[in-house]
């Protein structure tokens, strides 16, 4: 059983978690944390694009304190799991159904398999993404709670366009693990300002996010690649062509100023879930579960109704 590291200084995780690298079935080596010992089932946590294990230290302590072992994963390319040449300048995928491949990984793992009880999905963007995928392909979870889950980008005016262009002209050129043009470099949170940006409201949480990639810049990443465009965007279409979606109960948050993934296709995909509620909080960004206390107070008041 392989060790990993664990940041507890910009974490702010409850005691007692572990970390572990575990390999993909290509090979691929996987980070995920753990904190065992909750009675009430498994919390498993499937992080957003750029995201690593440490971001969701805070949520972790929630849901502990709600009596779950909760489960983080870094996704290939990401946190600490393998990089494309451990490059933190831009996200790549190969393909998103890649990232299956990571969660039997984790969910293999002894120390996952030991904990009994049910097993409930928390998703956050595009781990929303990969964990609709594995609903509609795995029966390991019993319900989903999902915070602006990325089942469609949101891109207004010419970009609707653009954007498929763009990731057609860029891999069929060969630069299928190069950044997409037009991308600012660097990373977002270090780069821009609080004032207007597009995540949270609220300030402290952004210092959060923002001083765990300054005092440990390889868990950073930056825009993402056009191989990553051009298959997320295949994924929406895998979305898409389904007249139906997974019958297990599932909660989903959309922001009222979300302004990263699209509004509509959550609003759609929701209505075809047989077991689905969609809350809608005024608002909120991107970032649901790190917004403003009032709106997290909202927000954790329907997760304790839905558990």
């Amino acid at each position: 059983m392989e060790t990993a590291p664990l940041y507890t200084d910009v974490a702010e995780a409850p005691e007692g978690g572990q970390a572990f690298f575990v390999r993909a079935a290509d090979g691929t080596r996987i980070r995920f944390a753990l904190w065992a010992g909750g009675a009430r089932g498994l919390a498993f946590i499937f992080p957003g694009r750029t995201e690593c294990i440490e971001k969701y230290g805070r949520m972790a302590g929630k849901l502990a304190g709600r009596g779950f072992s909760v489960c983080v994963i870094d996704w290939r390319g990401q946190g600490l799991s393998d990089r494309p040449d451990n490059r933190t300048a831009v996200g790549h995928v190969e393909t998103f159904p890649d990232y299956q491949q990571d969660i039997a990984a984790v969910l293999g793992h002894a120390a996952i398999a030991a904990i009994s009880g049910p097993r409930i999905l928390f998703a956050h963007s595009m781990g929303g993404c990969i964990g609709l995928r594995a609903l509609i392909e795995r029966q390991e979870f019993d319900k989903a709670v999902l915070s602006a889950p990325m089942w469609g980008l949101h891109l207004p005016g010419a970009n609707r366009f653009l954007a498929p262009l763009l990731a057609g002209i860029g891999t069929g050129l060969g630069l299928s693990a190069k950044p997409v043009i037009g991308q600012p470099k660097g990373f977002y949170l270090t780069r821009d300002p609080f004032k207007n940006n597009n995540l949270t409201h609220d300030q402290d949480h952004w210092e959060y996010m923002k001083a765990q990639i300054l005092q440990h810049p390889a868990l950073a990443l930056g825009p993402p690649s056009f191989g990553w465009l051009k298959e997320a965007l295949a994924e929406f279409g895998y979305f898409d062509a389904r007249p139906a979606m997974p019958a297990l109960p599932t909660l989903a948050f959309l922001g009222g100023e979300e302004s990263i993934v699209s509004p509509a296709a959550i609003r759609r995909h929701m209505q075809a879930f047989a077991n689905g509620k969609l809350i809608e909080i005024d608002g909120a960004r991107h970032e649901i579960w790190m917004e403003t206390p009032e709106r997290q107070r909202q927000c954790w008041a329907e997760i304790d109704a839905f558990l």
